[in-house]
């Protein structure tokens, strides 16, 4: 029996930094630590080898492993890498349904060469988290806000894989301390935004109003990210109870 390779939000984006050669650690290293965090007790019986034949690699993560750079993704490779995405559910036809409809602006065009950009991969999972709460006409309009014009890189607040990174890094470190962060009251959502609102102020560049922007859609994808898990928490349930 085989297992797909899963990541969290915040290690596929490290690996995305890795990839584009912006973390201290290469790929390959990066995705052992990841393997090793999410097999702990396969690693401490020394099971390490059977463990990982079990595991099945998409093609792009064999590339990766092999050593190879890459500048950019087919939107088959980015399609791959969304669904190693813990708790997320996209598929190819909705990707290229983002690409050549909804979201089409943004992805005019590949980047790189007849690839799609780190970047646009980024932006691409962004789009899959914030639309388990929002439509894509409010997806559209928020990011009008932080990305300014679609055709233009040097505008943008924060780039897709930055504001990627920051709410996935964020939205773990809440996890950690929340219990999943299944709270409805004020107090708990005060906290929330006080922590949001301390890693934007990182952000020093931005105007008060920036801030406000950034800080909110950071807000509302950690919300997304929680309801996707709440959404595959209830579907593994209902699929538990139909097989009875």
């Amino acid at each position: 029996m085989t297992e797909l390779f899963t990541l969290t939000r915040s290690e596929m984006a490290q690996l995305l930094l890795s990839i584009e050669g912006h973390h201290k650690i290469t790929p390959l290293e990066l995705l052992q630590k990841a393997w090793t965090e999410h097999h702990r007790s396969d690693v401490d019986q020394g099971n390490t080898y059977a463990a990982f034949l079990s595991t099945s690699l998409p093609p792009i993560l064999e590339k990766l492993i092999k050593g190879n750079r890459t500048a950019g993704f087919s939107l088959q490779e980015i399609a791959s890498l969304a669904q190693m995405i813990e708790y997320s559910n996209t598929s190819l036809t909705s990707m290229q349904n983002w690409v050549k409809r909804d979201f089409k602006e943004y992805f005019v065009s590949p980047k790189i060469g007849k690839k799609y950009s780190i970047h646009q991969a980024a932006l691409l999972f962004i789009i899959d988290d914030l639309k388990a709460l929002l439509d894509f006409d409010s997806i559209r309009n928020l990011f009008k806000g932080i990305f300014i014009d679609p055709v233009r890189d040097d505008d943008d607040l924060l780039n897709p894989l930055i504001l990627y990174n920051t709410y996935a890094d964020l939205f773990e470190q809440l996890d950690c301390e929340k219990e999943r962060l299944i709270h409805t009251d004020r107090e708990t959502e005060s906290q929330v935004l006080s922590a949001v609102d301390k890693m934007v102020q990182s952000f020093s560049y931005l105007t008060e109003r920036q801030h406000l922007i950034v800080r909110n859609i950071i807000f509302i994808a950690i919300l997304s990210v929680q309801t996707t898990y709440l959404h595959s928490l209830s579907k593994r349930y209902l699929n538990a109870t139909l097989f009875l």
